[in-house]
């Protein structure tokens, strides 16, 4: 219509927690939207810990990104990924095009973080795609076939041990999923081995498991975890990791724990598009990568680019930075989708504050701790809370039901129908004493 201005462009990076809500919110803006991702599925990263362990399916927590925005006619999704942004032409560089904006977002997330020893990485897996789920289900699973086989009762002992590094939520998860999986789900299924002699250890470096969570539920979750046949190694730090063999430091004491399957759960570094923010903005890093941002979210200096979600490093609240959770992000997607309305109609909006309504934590099942606002729960009832909370928070109502099923399933039967070894591989690679192992999906 003559008279009428082009539409604001707004250009989303990432289809996570943060990119997704804000493209949701914006879906009846004045605005042409652009959400770019290098998946095409919006994965429920919380819940990838039961993919690993053969609760739930990757497509139980996965929904497609064009499936999710396709009512909003507006909003455009690219599969690509983003690789340099020039400030100055408000362009970002995609793979396979350029792509201009009049507001940016980036929402990239983090990925594992091995302080300096990288190359762990291959003996010890972390956490954060589909594929590092399903290395982790082959690697757990493989590991009781492995023993099935093994007449050496040392070998044998060192395939039924496992060794999850880092006592945060998701550590705890792995550590509890595993030993109901050794102590319940598997322990009629083979005839050479006892699974119940499975030995699972979680290594934590500070005093407690769930630092982050007050001292009373961090006890009250490792004596879950100990109920559950967990062994838990707090203030405890991982020196090396070689030819299956975990060396253990506490205090002045160093012990080497042979286990054939290690999984890590211990740090997280920011994406790579933070560092290219520093280069081409100037932004500020902290030490694990996340960018510095104002209280509106924006980066210093550029108030046409937004950092949400786990990327950003936002201090505004509390004197400390906000923790890099899903709530965090969905409430800092909203924000700016609605802070960028109120910019296309002139006006302004307070600066970002997080609403924190509490944080949960499984162990088991009936075993979970809850901190909420004003009340501190474990039990049954928390267990209860943390269910209610994830279903909401899935996307689709698809997932939602599949997931609830199962998981109603799952706790009359104890059973585990995602328990499938998948990946391609060799029996040198499986079962070789080598500590240079390929793994078969890319981590």
């Amino acid at each position: 219509m003559a008279g009428q201005t082009a539409p604001h462009r707004i250009v989303i990076i990432g289809g996570g927690f943060g990119g997704l809500y804000a493209a949701k919110e914006l879906g009846k803006a004045h605005a042409d939207v652009t959400l770019i991702d290098k998946r095409n599925f919006h994965l429920f990263q919380p819940l990838l810990y039961q993919v690993a362990t053969g609760t739930l399916s990757p497509a139980d927590i996965s929904s497609p990104l064009r499936g999710i925005l396709s009512k909003y006619r507006n909003v455009k999704v690219l599969m690509d990924e983003a690789t340099d942004l020039d400030p100055v032409q408000k362009k970002v560089m995609l793979k396979h095009q350029d792509v201009e904006y009049d507001t940016l977002v980036i929402a990239t997330g983090v990925s594992h973080h091995y302080f300096g020893n990288d190359h762990w990485q291959l003996s010890a897996p972390g956490l954060k795609t589909v594929e590092d789920a399903l290395e982790m289900r082959r690697r757990i699973f493989l590991a009781f076939e492995a023993a099935e086989k093994e007449s050496d009762p040392e070998k044998r002992k060192a395939w039924l041990t496992f060794v999850i590094i880092g006592g945060g939520p998701t550590g705890v998860e792995l550590a509890g999923a595993i030993a109901e999986l050794a102590f319940h789900t598997l322990k009629e299924d083979f005839r050479t081995i006892d699974t119940t002699e499975t030995k699972i250890v979680l290594v934590e470096g500070l005093d407690r498991v769930l630092p982050p969570y007050p001292t009373e539920l961090s006890a009250k979750a490792a004596q879950a975890l100990d109920r559950l046949g967990v062994t838990v190694k707090t203030q405890s730090l991982v020196t090396n990791i070689a030819d299956h063999i975990v060396t253990v430091k506490q205090a002045d004491q160093v012990e080497e724990i042979p286990a054939r399957t290690i999984l890590w759960a211990a740090g997280v570094k920011a994406s790579g598009m933070g560092k290219v923010l520093e280069q081409r903005t100037g932004a500020t890093l902290d030490r694990v990568g996340r960018v510095t941002v104002e209280p509106d979210l924006s980066i210093p200096g550029y108030p046409d680019i937004f950092v949400v979600g786990d990327l950003a490093h936002y201090a505004h609240q509390d004197n400390k930075p906000l923790p890099g959770i899903a709530p965090v992000a969905v409430q800092q997607g909203k924000y700016f989708a609605q802070l960028m309305q109120r910019r296309l109609k002139g006006e302004t909006m307070p600066p970002f504050r997080y609403d924190d309504a509490g944080s949960l934590a499984v162990i088991g099942q009936n075993e979970a701790v809850v901190n909420l606002k004003s009340v501190k729960l474990s039990g049954p009832i928390a267990w209860f809370i943390w269910i209610f909370a994830h279903i909401y928070y899935l996307i689709e109502f698809d997932n939602k039901l599949i997931v609830m099923i199962q998981w109603m399933w799952n706790y009359f039967t104890r059973n585990r129908g995602a328990r499938l070894i998948t990946g391609e591989s060799t029996l040198a690679q499986d079962y070789g004493e080598s500590s240079s192992e390929k793994s078969p999906v890319e981590v």
